[in-house]
């Protein structure tokens, strides 16, 4: 049975389904219901509210001749102008807005921007994503295929929020699978002597970064943003509580990835010295003091860590090598040292398991050593 609420304007019911409706009676004397039911109590209470304001500033209309008049400002609304609105008004990361505006400025708005809301059909969209497909990636060895996936994923999520607001009636973005992005890099793992001399062949001041990506899993802005504060005096843990991020080449601080970025990673003992001694040779005094910086000692940027980086794997003859090559690389290892799917997730910073899961999948070619060792346990070696 609907359980109904009082109120000094307007009325509430909670239907069986859990859901809420609202309805009041208007200044003409008939009652208006919400157009929806709302999952929660708080947003159906909004609603009237902002009917009750209409009302007070004398500017109430009946629902259907604000929803004739929402249709044709729909009508004149652009793709390129909504767009611009949902970039702007998102709760989004700064870094995050800049790409989006970029994303959608490069390659959605020549072609669509122009467009009303309302005309651009799933046929559009699918010129428009051909023509996509045919653009070169961002550098010669890239297909573009990640690239195309994220912008087809910004036009799909920009409308479906337009659908949300009224604006269109359904969603034109119906390419399947076009906003999955698959990896086109297949990654060759590092042997552990390969890594060493990656390491070293980075500037004395940078070998550091190389193996904690590698043995930690960290990503490239947590790097960047790491300083002496963060660091355990004797090297065992890095607090990860920071990353930067580059929008037009200069430095945004702000929180990890995501709520699960916040972690504390304990290092292998194997390197601790190391870091003990980074800290003494090569970082300020400072708790805030950078753990990696430039030549001059100011802040590391990413192109600065990307030619180096690129000049070392090319020393090893390893130019396939990316610098996020390896934190795949430490998450492998820990898949391989028996990290479970949750003990990977705290260590790598991610709120799902899926990312996880693929590592441990990765680690799964471990089971012909597996094996082997099993017949040593048979034959009586090691057996406890």
């Amino acid at each position: 049975m609907a359980r109904r609420k009082k109120r000094s304007f307007g009325g509430l019911r909670k239907l069986p389904s859990g859901r809420w409706q609202a309805k009041y009676t208007a200044p003409d004397g008939l009652i208006y219901k919400a157009p929806r039911t709302f999952a929660a109590e708080d947003d159906a209470i909004a609603w009237l509210n902002a009917e009750r304001r209409l009302i007070d500033l004398d500017a109430w209309t009946p629902p259907t001749e604000r929803d004739r008049a929402d249709e044709q400002a729909a009508l004149k609304l652009t793709l390129g102008e909504y767009a611009d609105r949902w970039i702007t008004h998102r709760h989004l990361k700064e870094s995050t807005r800049h790409l989006y505006r970029r994303m959608f400025e490069q390659h959605i708005e020549p072609e669509l921007g122009a467009l009303p809301l309302d005309e651009v059909t799933s046929e559009r969209i699918l010129v428009w994503f051909a023509d996509l497909r045919d653009k070169p990636g961002p550098n010669k060895a890239s297909t573009g295929k990640t690239r195309n996936a994220r912008v087809y994923a910004l036009l799909r999520t920009i409308f479906a929020t337009a659908v949300d607001d009224g604006l269109i009636s359904s969603n034109p973005c119906r390419i399947p699978r076009a906003g999955r992005t698959e990896r086109a890099h297949e990654i060759r793992l590092l042997s552990i002597s390969e890594l060493d001399s990656l390491a070293f062949a980075m500037p004395e001041r940078l070998r550091l970064l190389v193996k904690l990506a590698a043995w930690c899993g960290l990503r490239r802005g947590e790097l960047l943003e790491l300083r002496r504060g963060d660091v355990a005096e004797d090297g065992s843990v890095v607090r990860i509580r920071r990353a930067v991020v580059f929008v037009d080449r200069k430095p945004v601080v702000g929180p990890p990835k995501s709520d699960a970025g916040v972690r504390d990673v304990t290092v292998p003992p194997h390197i601790r010295t190391a870091v003990v001694d980074h800290l003494s040779e090569h970082v300020g005094r400072g708790k805030n003091a950078l753990l990696f910086t430039s030549k001059d000692g100011d802040r590391l940027g990413e192109w600065t860590l990307r030619y180096h980086f690129e000049q070392a794997t090319t020393r090893i003859d390893r130019s396939d090598l990316r610098l996020h090559d390896l934190r795949h690389q430490g998450a492998v290892l820990a898949a391989q040292a028996g990290a479970t799917t949750k003990e990977l997730m705290a260590r790598l910073g991610h709120s799902t398991p899926n990312m996880a899961m693929r590592y441990q999948h990765a680690a799964a070619g471990r089971d012909a050593q597996i094996a082997e060792r099993l017949s040593q346990l048979a034959d009586g070696h090691g057996w406890p």
